[in-house]
């Protein structure tokens, strides 16, 4: 009914020129006095064969409402099902969308390209860096003093960065090399303790860790990417007291420090890509990413992950380990 009703409203122009013409047939018949019965037989017959092309024009219209109803519901390249139509104004437009279309796709293509270049220009620098960053800490090993144990520390930090890069270049390609199966969590753990040691050491933190022997189903290298970045903004936001590392309930790890803290406003949006909050403009080094491909990566692994804030009392991050039921390998 609301077609119909839109149909007329579209169509009243040539429905009121109808009604203004049987309306002059009429007064000149009047005028010339001839027999109002010799009018009205024409009239008839034009008014029933006007319904009749109102409905067929109307059919014809709903078909094609229908045809391009479902062609909204499907992708826009699918565009040669657009029906053909002999009103001239219908058909400019249709072209207009093809025009429009086509420019579209061959920007798209360039903007790909570009990101592709991109991706591939800083995956290549990624892998290069490396060589000159793993030469200098073997230099660095084989010194033991309190300035090679300070750039051993920078160093760390340098490797932290450049593996961010690699995640986030990563992290939407359809090739990512996710291997979902059974690991031991304490295993993982340890792997990220022991990258720390370091730190913990020379900054005279504690570390309250009791194994929590549980196997979890997830990818090694991944949630190790997600278990160092918790870490290592525990450490970085911690200047005394330690870092615990414990399960709270069946399946729920959780990381707690006693650090400054997440001011409240800032708490809903730590997990947003580039957000810093009152702490990271008072550390010039955050950049609002480690969180955010955390959040990223723990989606993709079927995990969830959340924080709860005292401000000045510390942080705790609670990874949800329970929450995808996968088959393993």
């Amino acid at each position: 009914m609301r077609l119909f009703i839109m149909y007329i409203n579209q169509r009243k122009g040539v429905i009121l020129m109808c009604i203004v013409f049987f309306a002059v047939f009429i007064f000149s018949f009047d005028m010339y006095h001839l027999p109002w019965q010799a009018a009205a037989y024409p009239a008839l017959l034009c008014a029933v064969f006007g319904i009749f092309v109102i409905i067929f024009d109307f059919m014809r219209v709903r078909i094609r409402h229908k045809i391009l109803i479902g062609i909204q519901k499907r992708p826009f390249y699918m565009l040669d099902m657009l029906p053909e139509s002999v009103d001239i104004e219908i058909r400019d437009y249709a072209d207009i969308i093809r025009n429009l279309y086509d420019a579209q796709r061959k920007l798209e293509n360039s903007m790909y390209d570009r990101y592709y270049d991109m991706v591939d220009y800083y995956t290549m620098w990624v892998h290069q860096i490396k060589t000159p960053i793993a030469s200098m800490r073997l230099n660095l090993q084989n010194e033991d003093s309190q300035l090679s144990r300070k750039l051993s520390s920078d160093l760390f930090r340098i490797e932290q960065y450049v593996e961010m890069v690699l995640v986030f270049l990563r992290l939407d390609s359809e090739s990512s090399d996710y291997v979902i199966r059974e690991y031991d969590l304490d295993d993982i753990i340890k792997q990220a303790v022991r990258r720390f040691a370091g730190e913990f050491i020379g900054r005279k933190l504690s570390l309250k860790y009791e194994p929590v022997n549980t196997k979890i189903l997830t990818d090694e290298k991944w949630f190790l990417f997600v278990i160092e970045q918790v870490l290592s903004n525990a450490l970085k936001y911690t200047k005394s007291g330690g870092v615990a590392i414990y399960m709270e309930e069946a399946q729920i790890l959780c990381i707690k420090d006693t650090g400054i803290g997440i001011a409240p406003g800032d708490l809903p949006r730590i997990f947003e890509k580039g957000y810093t909050g009152y702490n990271g403009r008072s550390d010039k080094r955050a950049s609002g990413i480690g969180l955010y491909l955390s959040k990223q990566i723990c989606s993709k692994l079927g995990h969830g992950i959340s924080a709860e804030s005292v401000l000045d009392s510390g942080t705790t991050v609670r990874i949800d380990l329970s929450r995808r039921e996968l088959e393993t390998e």
